[in-house]
């Protein structure tokens, strides 16, 4: 069955850095297009960026274009999040997504806070 378990989330301070990484499982990891949405309090979920399976294609939000890189290794059967320049805004539950056959898979998500 398909896994996704997220993790590098935590408490950071304004202008700090994370990065998040999300392990997959269950699945033919290198033919999928993977995503990074998060989700903060009070408001609904949103795309934050995504790269086709090879990796040869990224979308970002716009408000992460330029801060945020989404990267991923078949090898490993991971997809990152490289979170630079983090601002208050950025704080949310930030969750590992997979589309397959009309169908979305969710991680458990991990807690990003940035805050002084």
């Amino acid at each position: 069955q398909v896994q996704l378990v997220e993790s590098g989330g935590g408490l950071v301070q304004p202008g700090g850095s994370l990065r998040l990484s999300c392990a997959a499982s269950g699945f033919t990891f290198s033919i999928y297009a993977m995503s990074w949405y998060r989700q903060a309090p009070g408001k609904e979920r949103e795309l934050v960026a995504r790269i086709t399976s090879a990796g040869g294609s990224t979308n970002y939000a716009d408000s992460v274009k330029g801060r945020f890189t989404i990267s991923r290794d078949n090898a490993k059967n991971t997809v990152y999040l490289q979170m630079n320049s983090l601002k208050p805004e950025d704080t949310a539950v930030y969750y590992c997504n997979l589309k397959r056959s009309w169908t979305d898979y969710w991680g458990q998500g991990t807690q990003v806070t940035v805050s002084s």
